[in-house]
């Protein structure tokens, strides 16, 4: 299995990046765990509501805007993934600054591109 993964943000709107980002991950099989605010299914995956206590996270991947990340600061940083990307309109220096002071590495890029480049 593929690095266990958690994508904040997500929808099950084919339109949005997120949507695109689970598929992906699924795809590539990574273990995919979508946290959002409504109700939903991407492929077999019922979107979570709530914020579970997970353990051994390699990445979580944002789809949040900085002013909604704020209420996430607490729960990422006791999941202690290795790693936060912060995908495009979700860069937030404060946060950056947050995560790497607690020893996680910050990522600004588009987590689609580095799925389709091998980079992830």
């Amino acid at each position: 299995m593929g690095k266990r993964t958690i994508v904040i943000g997500a929808s099950n709107n084919p339109e949005r990046y997120s949507f695109m980002a689970v598929n992906l991950l699924l795809d590539y099989h990574h273990e995919v765990f979508p946290l959002g605010i409504k109700n939903g299914k991407i492929q077999n995956l019922e979107i979570i509501k709530d914020r579970p206590e997970l353990l051994n996270i390699d990445t979580v991947t944002l789809y949040l805007n900085p002013e909604l990340q704020q209420d996430w600061y607490f729960y990422i940083l006791n999941v202690k993934p290795k790693r936060v990307i912060f995908n495009p309109g979700t860069e937030n220096l404060k946060f950056q600054t947050l995560l790497e002071a607690h020893g996680i590495e910050c990522v600004e890029a588009c987590t689609l591109v580095l799925l389709r480049t091998g980079q992830y």
